[in-house]
């Protein structure tokens, strides 16, 4: 029994099916190799080839609690947070950890103890002058949740830094 392939092109749904397949056919095996005549800059929707500035360069620093204090984003500045003596720049965040965002007394500051007990009260902060909190206190499920938190800002923001003792550098 042998098999028989006859190709009908007598209907126009056919034909028009067997036009695109050949057109498709010729546009993969023989591809426009013509160059643009201009690099593109910019896509009609409102995506930048190119970005209009430089992102500003960020230099892996030792901190201090009060050299990391000036970073609290106020005047429009970089803000930047400890958790861990993992220093954060979460200036991207600002809307968060800006002067008036809901995370604003972390700017600035270590936040490990506050990020860890999931409170957001400057109780939760250790004042500048004194020694780091070595945060010895907590509960395995605390510690468990600031891990969570270093995980997270590790991913959505650029580690900038190390946190020290005042004194230390």
């Amino acid at each position: 029994m042998t098999m028989a392939f006859t190709l009908q092109l007598g209907t126009p749904v056919n034909t028009a099916l067997f036009l695109f397949i050949l057109y498709s056919v010729q546009r993969i095996v023989f591809p426009s190799i013509s160059k643009p005549k201009s690099i593109p800059r910019e896509f009609k929707a409102g995506y930048s080839w190119m970005p209009k500035t430089h992102p500003p360069t960020v230099l892996f620093k030792t901190f201090t609690p009060k050299t990391l204090e000036p970073f609290s984003g106020k005047d429009g500045g970089r803000i930047l947070l400890a958790i861990n003596g993992i220093v954060f720049d979460v200036t991207a965040g600002r809307n968060f950890y800006g002067p008036n965002g809901m995370y604003g007394n972390f700017a600035g500051r270590d936040a490990s103890r506050g990020m860890a007990k999931q409170s957001f009260d400057i109780e939760m902060l250790t004042p500048i002058d004194q020694p780091l909190d070595k945060l010895t206190d907590l509960q395995a499920d605390e510690i468990d949740n600031m891990r969570g938190w270093i995980d997270h800002f590790s991913n959505k923001y650029i580690i900038c830094g190390k946190l020290v003792e005042n004194g230390a550098i």
